[in-house]
């Protein structure tokens, strides 16, 4: 089973964009020595706390400074974008870096009804997803003759392609048209189950897939004891709170005593929404993780981990690594 990483680019509290990314690139090496087969970014717009917004630009900046580790988009919000423009980013990316780019479409705006606004898109393209994603499939595959358009560079790139998903429509339109399939469960959990059964009960082979390719996504806060990683987590307990009730900002500095910060009613369903996590020091970690992987049985597992001290998100990454070694081993 191989693993990957979600980095969110977040930008701490006391920090800026340009040290945030410079911290991405730091993690994106350290992961491809480590044996981390993707390094995914995810395209969020008017979010103080996250600097991937220009995502294909941060994506060619990641594979300039790494050799191996397949760089991409988890992903690419395709409602902001014409098919066209994706095919021509991506298959640029591909022409540059190789067989190494993969492409991650969500069918989320990635914004609220400003940000639509100010990308000069409607919401109403949400229901173009499925040929929006068929035409970019065309774009990207190979040369047709004869078609009024085709993507300079990008034909005949065959970029993977990715649906992603927090709900059944995802799982229902990867199955359709042979896709993999990676679910949001690191956030958004609730249809996991349901999704990933209809995935792959429904999966059509086809030219992009012969076999349903689940990833499922955990959050991973490690660190070197139990107590030290819960309050990391602190981090992104208190930044999950704080975009729910409206008020997003960069990543604030883990505490001592969440209950200061955040009100008890609303701590459940932080936890809630984040259950599907693996928090704590190399043990607890592995014995989360390797229940995850029992249960949902995924082809690829990606991991994701907002921590405010760079350093301490590099550990927790590296701990990860280690401990999913010692489970491919108990596995074998």
């Amino acid at each position: 089973m191989d693993i990957s990483i979600l980095d969110l680019a977040p930008v701490p509290e006391g920090s800026d964009a340009r040290a945030a990314i410079a911290a991405g690139v730091r993690l994106a090496q350290a992961a491809e020595a480590q044996g981390y087969k993707r390094f995914w970014l995810a395209e969020h717009h008017n979010m103080p706390g996250i600097a991937s917004a220009a995502t294909a630009v941060l994506i060619g900046h990641v594979a300039d400074h790494t050799k191996t580790i397949r760089v991409g988009a988890g992903g690419i919000m395709l409602p902001n974008h014409a098919p066209l423009a994706v095919a021509e980013a991506f298959g640029t990316l591909a022409t540059i870096h190789g067989p190494r780019i993969d492409l991650g479409l969500g069918r989320a705006p990635g914004g609220d009804g400003a940000v639509m606004h100010a990308l000069r898109r409607g919401m109403s393209r949400n229901d173009d997803f499925p040929n929006d994603v068929i035409e970019l499939l065309a774009y990207l595959g190979p040369e047709r003759p004869g078609a009024a358009v085709a993507a300079h560079p990008g034909q005949g790139t065959n970029v993977p392609v990715w649906i992603l998903g927090s709900s059944l429509y995802g799982a229902s339109l990867a199955a359709a048209l042979g896709l993999p399939y990676a679910f949001a469960s690191h956030f958004a959990p609730n249809d996991l189950d349901q999704a990933v059964a209809l995935y792959r009960q429904r999966f059509q082979p086809g030219p992009w897939g012969d076999a349903p390719r689940f990833m499922l996504a955990a959050n991973l806060i490690a660190a070197d004891t139990d107590e030290a990683a819960r309050k990391l987590r602190t981090s992104q307990q208190i930044s999950f709170y704080r975009l729910r009730s409206g008020s997003p900002g960069k990543l604030p500095a883990p505490v001592d005593d969440l209950d200061q910060v955040v009100p008890a009613q609303y701590q459940s369903m932080v936890e809630s929404m984040l259950r599907i996590s693996a928090v704590g020091g190399p043990d607890t970690v592995r014995a989360q993780l390797g229940a995850l992987v029992e249960r949902y049985k995924p082809e690829e597992l990606i991991l994701t981990g907002n921590i405010w001290d760079p350093d301490a998100r590099l550990r927790s990454f590296g701990i990860g690594a280690e401990v999913m070694g010692l489970l491919r081993t108990d596995t074998a």
